[in-house]
């Protein structure tokens, strides 16, 4: 980082002033502006908010108010058209009705054959177009359609907004009121039936027979735009002609004008197809439209003439999604962009006609006071910040002045300090100090001759400590050493040249390397080379052989640091220090010897226990397999129970036997476990199942219950040795079982807890007492029970505490007298295991098996070969070899179906078997069943690598070695 850059005195003043001073000031009052700014802003949005709110409202309100109004005018009119079909249709019925003279004699025919009203008389005009043929016309019709002139003449005068009444016929008759001159209005073969004054109310329109109101079209009378109720009259099913009102678009206009638009707004109609029906003056600008007052009737007298497209509201930009709102809504509001400016725009549907009634309002109309006196307060907020701006002028001028001041004042007394400084570093001890009316100056002042005296002081205070240091050194190191990289030569202390009665004090390196041990030489030269590389570390350190003058080698530790490096990162010179580590060396040689002879102490112990492992299992094999033969073959025959009896008694001791020699090795070997343990996830659930399962029997026998606590559905893993954790739970249920009141509960459950999961297993015994307890986990403790009925070697808790710890977990309990005990292992947690796990020989479904499978039994000893014949005598013919060299002649001739083999073979090793069968082709699948005396877990563990199928330790379980056996012949079919 590059030092800052030097500024003058008065710069700094200046500085200090307007960080102090100015820029909070300046920042104190922009806040202020900036919060009386904000605060009319959001004063403003509030008002804009509210007035928004409230204008919405009253909009909508006003909307459906004048809604109603053009409702109810329209539904009069409505009314009036009811009125004045149903009399028309009276009309038509009353056939014996006679017109009076006037109303013949103001009837004349043309030669083109129109029959037509010639003169007003105050009666309806009526119109018989050439289109229908002379012979067709039905005059009496036309005749007493005259007794209707009254109430057109009543429905014309009582309501303003119909500009005539009229009654249309299937055959071309027209009669209209008030009366014109139809032979200049009309075309002479005008078919009415093409206008939508007419088709609009016939059955495929108007299926219900109601009145309806056509779109906004020129009218042929010459009225202008207009709009009109029609109701068809029927005859039975027939449609005699269409009875209707017409409204002028003017008229319309002129109701819509008088409507109560708030915020200086305007309305308008519009059809059920989006089409502008009547369009105010003030609306034309904003959709630059003009309503249609002038027009021709040249074409309207001819075919029927709507408004034009350009009065659709979704023609107009800004107005589609308007358009498209309104189609799914009867009422509502919409901002909408409409003449340049945004405006809101309220609907309401009028339910007589389907027409919508839109109010159009300017938005700014709604906040123009709000707007005016929000731009008041900002005026004001711009008048503050240029006051502020020249206040700031004027004080930083001010400032500027006062620092100079300022600066004149400190700057020679502290020049004269400096100068005092300076004399101080050139040696002089007592510089004088300069005069300053400034008490700070004063001090620092008089610190500086202090600093002097002190400096007098602590120079003769180093001397001393120098000499000390060396002293020091010399009596803790052999030497102190220095290498001039240059020149290649070390510099050593006078001590060191004397004790290996060296030339000179400095010697070059290749001189001082000839006392090195030769062995060393060229590990230490490579240390030193990295220590003077440009991208080596600074620090040396080596340990080296080194002759005497008696030329005895003794161990020296050298180590030093770079002192100094030229610009390129080369290292010019080297310091360290000598020490003598040859006792060091020594004690080290010494303790690596013993650690030698506790690795082949502890080596010999565990073949021993291999050995002896080897040497019970054996005999205690041929003790549990025959009397499992003699209890199976007893228990066929009704005579020989007694016979069973007693084998069963020598198969139950057999196996506490076998358990009490399985603890005392586990006991014996438990230093070296953790080696052999297979930590990995184990699924809890069905472990606790599993364990309960094996007890089953023990449970039936002693008329108790077990209950599995343990949600199947939900899978909780701990990490642990799979046949240990096993081990440890069995245990617990066994002493649980063995202690537990008569025709007791055993429960078997886990919990969650915070550092992993506690197994636990709870009886509903007599329980424990506190002493009893701090009795537990001891080798050979029964509490009491050493001379009871119940079995047991008083090393199974303990056992199980040892297990415990190897795998990182902790045993413990909790125990009321009276009421039970409960035993717990907690163990760490750990992830389910990656799917797609391999599957074993437990999961190959119980097949049907061939009948006298050929089954080879690898064993040497005559009594477990016995055993393994005639436990499968009846699934398997068994063929026997006993040492590697018969296995082999047997299996270069013959494939087995099943391989039963012992590990520990006179000649060699049964694993020798199994790996040569893995790799010839023919005996790769042969499944093998490895049934060894030997307990220790590596061979097991090397013989699953090899593709063991089942693992079996002796004495075997007969029933259990039948089930896998079962099994295995079953899947290998």
């Amino acid at each position: 980082m590059p030092p800052a850059p030097h500024k003058p005195l008065r710069r700094w003043i200046w500085l200090a002033f307007l960080q102090s001073s100015l820029i909070p000031l300046v920042l104190v009052e922009s806040v202020l502006i900036g919060v009386y700014l904000y605060s009319n802003e959001s004063i403003r949005e509030a008002q804009i908010g509210y007035l928004q709110s409230s204008a919405l409202q009253d909009l909508s309100s006003a909307v459906q108010r004048e809604g109603q109004v053009i409702d109810s005018r329209l539904g009069a009119i409505e009314a009036q058209v009811t009125i004045y079909r149903d009399m028309v249709a009276a009309a038509l019925r009353d056939t014996h009705y006679r017109p009076d003279a006037l109303e013949r004699q103001r009837h004349a025919q043309t030669e083109s054959g129109i029959y037509y009203s010639h003169s007003d008389d105050g009666r309806a005009a009526s119109f018989y177009s050439s289109a229908t043929p002379v012979a067709q016309q039905d005059r009496e019709k036309a005749w007493r359609l005259s007794q209707v002139d009254p109430l057109m003449r009543s429905i014309w005068a009582a309501n303003s907004l119909v500009a005539s009444v009229y009654f249309n016929t299937w055959d071309n008759y027209n009669r209209l009121y008030p009366f014109l001159n139809i032979l200049e209005q009309y075309p002479h073969d005008i078919v009415i039936p093409e206008y939508n004054f007419y088709y609009l109310a016939d059955a495929r329109h108007n299926p219900e027979r109601k009145v309806v109101w056509t779109d906004v079209y020129l009218d042929p009378a010459g009225q202008g735009w207009i709009m009109s109720a029609v109701a068809p009259v029927y005859r039975d099913d027939f449609l005699e002609g269409v009875a209707g009102l017409d409204v002028t678009v003017g008229q319309m206009l002129g109701e819509i004008g008088n409507l109560n638009v708030p915020w200086q707004g305007y309305a308008l109609l519009v059809s059920r197809d989006n089409g502008i029906m009547a369009l105010p003056a003030a609306g034309e600008r904003d959709f630059n439209l003009r309503e249609l007052t002038e027009y021709s009737y040249e074409e309207a007298v001819r075919r029927e003439v709507l408004k034009p497209e350009d009065f659709r509201l979704d023609r107009h930009e800004g107005l589609t999604q308007l358009a498209g709102i309104m189609a799914g809504a009867s009422q509502g509001i919409q901002e909408v962009h409409l003449g340049g400016r945004n405006q809101l725009v309220a609907w309401s549907e009028i339910p007589q006609t389907g027409w919508r009634l839109l109010l159009v309002v300017d938005e700014s109309n709604i906040f123009s006071d709000t707007n005016a006196l929000a731009q008041q307060y900002l005026n004001i907020g711009y008048l503050l910040i240029a006051g502020l701006v020249f206040f700031y002028l004027v004080f930083g001028c001010f400032m500027t002045w006062r620092s100079r001041q300022l600066s004149n004042r400190l700057g020679a007394p502290m020049a004269g300090i400096v100068g005092m400084m300076r004399r101080l570093g050139q040696g002089e001890r007592h510089p004088e100090a300069p005069q300053t009316a400034i008490s700070e100056l004063a001090d620092m002042a008089r610190e500086v001759q202090n600093t002097g005296k002190q400096l007098q002081t602590s120079e003769a205070l180093r001397l001393e400590t120098q000499g000390m240091l060396e002293l020091v050194l010399e009596s803790t190191t052999e030497s102190l050493w220095e290498l001039d990289v240059a020149s290649m030569t070390a510099s050593l202390s006078e001590r060191f040249v004397k004790r290996f009665a060296l030339a000179a004090a400095t010697l070059p390196l290749a001189e001082l390397n000839k006392r090195m041990h030769p062995d060393d030489m060229q590990r230490v030269g490579h240390l030193r080379l990295n220590l003077t590389q440009n991208t080596a570390e600074d620090f040396f350190e080596a340990e080296y052989r080194y002759a005497d003058a008696q030329g005895d080698y003794v161990w020296l530790l050298s180590r030093g640091k770079v002192i100094e490096r030229d610009s390129q990162g080369w290292a010019l010179r080297a310091a360290g220090t000598h020490v003598d580590i040859t006792r060091l060396k020594q004690v080290q040689e010494e303790l690596r010897q013993a650690s030698l002879v506790a690795q082949s102490a502890s080596q010999a112990k565990s073949r021993f226990l291999s050995s002896m492992s080897h040497e019970l299992r054996t005999p205690l094999n041929a003790i549990h397999g025959f009397a499992q033969l003699i209890e199976l073959d007893a228990q066929e025959r009704p005579d020989r129970q007694q016979e069973a009896e007693y084998a069963g008694e020598i198969v139950s001791a057999s196996r506490h036997l076998t358990a009490l020699v399985d603890d005392i090795l586990d006991l014996s070997s438990i230093e070296s476990r953790r080696q052999q343990l297979q930590i990995k996830p184990v699924e809890i659930s069905s472990l606790l199942l599993g364990c309960a399962e094996l007890v089953q029997p023990e449970v039936q026998q002693r008329g108790q219950q077990i209950r599995v606590l343990a949600e199947s559905g939900v899978q909780l893993y701990v990490l642990a040795d799979t046949r240990r954790v096993r081990q440890v739970l069995l245990n617990l249920l066994s002493n649980a079982l063995k202690y537990n009141s008569p025709n007791g509960v055993v429960s078997l459950g886990c919990d969650v807890r915070p550092e992993g999961v506690r197994l636990w297993v709870e009886d509903c015994g007599p329980g424990l007492s506190e002493e009893q307890q701090s009795q537990l986990f001891q080798p050979f403790q029964r509490l009491g029970r050493e001379s009871s009925t119940i079995p047991g070697t008083g090393i199974g808790l303990m056992l199980c505490k040892e297990l415990a710890a190897l795998m990182d977990g902790e045993i413990g309990l909790c125990s009321t007298p009276g009421k039970g005990s409960r035993f717990w292992i907690d163990l760490p947690s750990a992830a389910g295991p990656e799917p797609g796990a391999e599957v074993t020989w437990a999961m190959v479904a119980d097949e049907a098996l061939a009948p006298f499978a050929q089954v080879l039994c690898v064993e040497d000893h005559p009594a477990g070969l016995r055993i393994l014949q005639d436990g499968l005598r009846d699934m398997a013919e068994v063929q026997c070899a006993t040492s590697l060299r018969s296995a082999f002649a047997l299996l270069a001739e013959h494939t087995p179906a099943l391989v039963l083999l012992d590990l520990d073979l006179p000649d060699g090793s049964g694993l020798d078997i199994l790996e040569w069968m893995r790799g010839q082709p023919r005996l790769a699948q042969v499944p093998v069943m490895v049934v060894s005396a030997a307990s220790d877990e590596t061979l097991l563990a090397e013989a699953r690598l090899l593709g063991a199928s089942a693992c079996l330790l002796k004495p075997l379980d007969l029933q259990r070695l039948r089930q896998i056996a079962r099994s295995l012949l079953g899947g290998g079919n």
